[in-house]
């Protein structure tokens, strides 16, 4: 099983401007989209991004609807080549001031899409600018999320920061490239509670085979949520200790469309 991390869903109330906002800014490009009865899909991301990284998926619910960030979900990040001069190159082109690099300390900054999204910017040499770093999650118990990941999933712990009120902890599949998506646990010492929200949706992770896959997560002991019956045989839902859905997906890199339909 690779678990590599495909895709992290967030609801946005206008597609359009969202769509607009990632490819004028960011230079991204659609991969692929879905149209429902009730909703729309839209895969999207750099494009010339390795065979393991990560897109975003944007959600349309159709008709008015209003979302609530929360604070459970933190982020997701883009690896730049310079901070600084991605920062600058994005505020030219009409993205908001938010967080400079100099607020920061020097090591990243943070702009906010339509939606009010944070999107970081993090200065990393693997794989391509605007690629998608790592999703950012708050935790109350991180030794069960971090033993959850890495019993369940079998990720491996590639990166930890202490700091003077919190910890940061990077996960990601064993044996995966640098250009793949990792997911951050971000840990305060306060034994603070959050709020999950509505506004961001899941991540999402490739099985070799679905049902397969789920069967020896469950085995490990993930939460049976929505099982791949329940999802007419297309993908699978479980849930990690702090109540973060995952959805589990057999990606068929040949078929016509990245959705199961």
């Amino acid at each position: 099983m690779s678990a590599v991390l495909d895709h992290t869903m967030v609801r946005v109330a206008d597609l359009e401007e969202s769509l607009d906002w990632y490819r004028r800014h960011l230079g991204w490009e659609r991969k692929d989209r879905w149209e429902a009865d009730t909703f729309t899909n839209v895969y999207i991301g750099p494009e010339d991004a390795h065979e393991e990284a990560a897109m975003l998926e944007l959600t349309y619910n159709h008709g008015d609807h209003t979302y609530e960030s929360g604070d459970a979900w933190g982020h997701v990040a883009l690896r730049v080549g310079d901070v600084y001069d991605a920062y600058e190159r994005l505020v030219e082109s009409g993205v908001e001031d938010y967080r400079d690099p100099d607020s920061c300390g020097g090591g990243y900054a943070f702009v906010t899409d339509p939606d009010g999204h944070e999107v970081e910017l993090i200065e990393r040499d693997a794989g391509t600018d605007w690629s998608l770093d790592h999703t950012m999650v708050r935790v109350e118990n991180v030794n069960e999320a971090i033993g959850w990941y890495t019993r369940v999933l079998d990720y491996t712990l590639v990166e930890r920061r202490e700091h003077d009120t919190f910890a940061l902890y990077f996960l990601k599949p064993s044996g995966t490239s640098e250009e793949a998506m990792s997911v951050e646990l971000t840990y305060n010492y306060d034994d603070r509670s959050y709020e999950m929200g509505d506004a961001w949706g899941h991540l999402c992770i490739r099985a070799d085979d679905l049902h397969d896959d789920w069967e020896t997560y469950i085995e490990r002991g993930a939460a049976d949520y929505r099982d791949p019956d329940s999802c007419d045989d297309m993908f699978a839902f479980t849930k990690d200790p702090e109540g973060f859905e995952i959805e589990i997906l057999d990606r068929d890199a040949d078929a016509d469309s990245l959705f199961p339909v």
